[in-house]
């Protein structure tokens, strides 16, 4: 797909789901700013893709900083004058029962995982109003639509997001801006390695499939939202689970 003169901002995009995203983008031609909070890989990813020939650049961003939010969008903007798409693609949180689990540590997860992600696209947004035109992808979790054990805090971000993704898009639809939510099912990322193999192996033998999903098939459908097939597909919520879950 042709993104060329497109400029991408993704979250999260130095590992994972974001990074698979990342280098779909630049493949096609975008220009696309990798906003992650581990700086050493992001700084890795844009000189391998520049070795490659692709337009690639890094911004420090910790999403569970409003301070750091903020100084990541206006520095996005003093560089370009829109981000054309938005892909809010990272998401973290520790694997503990939510009875066990301190209030830093929930107050951490749902910052980073939903609050951040509002005040970053608040921030972006007022540029694509102006130009009535833009593509928001959210990337949430089917932890956000069917609950997870051990994934409390988080499921309750994810599913704020979802929610968040739907409400933006009523509001936002009249300047023809787009805005959509990928719900990855298990994926082979950093993430889900850092899980204990019993959970893993549980969840692979629920999923029809029999196994994880690849980044590049959860990148697939947030590049989907993110072209011109999707200028008429607005709040919706789209799982990408192998069939694990069947959430209405």
């Amino acid at each position: 797909m042709d993104y060329k003169n497109k400029t991408v901002l993704v979250t999260g995009g130095a590992s994972g789901i974001g990074k698979a995203v990342t280098l779909a983008f630049a493949m096609g031609g975008a220009r696309v700013i990798v906003a992650d909070i581990d700086a050493a890989k992001a700084k890795s990813l844009v000189e391998d893709a520049k070795r490659d020939g692709l337009a690639v650049e890094a911004a420090m961003l910790d999403l569970a900083s409003r301070a750091s939010v903020l100084e990541c969008a206006a520095g996005v903007l003093a560089r370009h004058a829109c981000v054309d798409i938005l892909v809010n693609a990272a998401g973290f949180g520790p694997m503990q029962n939510f009875v066990d689990q301190s209030p830093d540590d929930t107050d951490r997860v749902v910052a980073g995982n939903l609050t951040g992600v509002l005040h970053l696209t608040k921030a972006l947004l007022p540029a694509m109003i102006a130009r009535n035109k833009g593509k928001i992808v959210n990337v949430a979790s089917d932890a956000g639509r069917v609950g997870s054990t051990g994934e409390t805090a988080y499921a309750a971000a994810k599913g704020g997001l979802i929610a968040f993704t739907k409400s933006l898009a009523r509001e936002v639809a009249r300047f023809s801006v787009n805005v959509n939510c990928v719900c990855p099912g298990p994926t082979d990322t950093p993430l889900l390695a850092s899980r204990p193999d019993k959970f893993k192996d549980a969840l692979t033998k629920a999923i029809p499939f029999r196994r994880f999903a690849k980044p590049s098939e959860i990148a697939d459908a947030i590049l989907f939202f993110s072209g011109p097939q999707s200028d008429y597909i607005t709040g919706q919520t789209l799982s990408v689970s192998g069939g694990l879950t069947f959430a209405g």
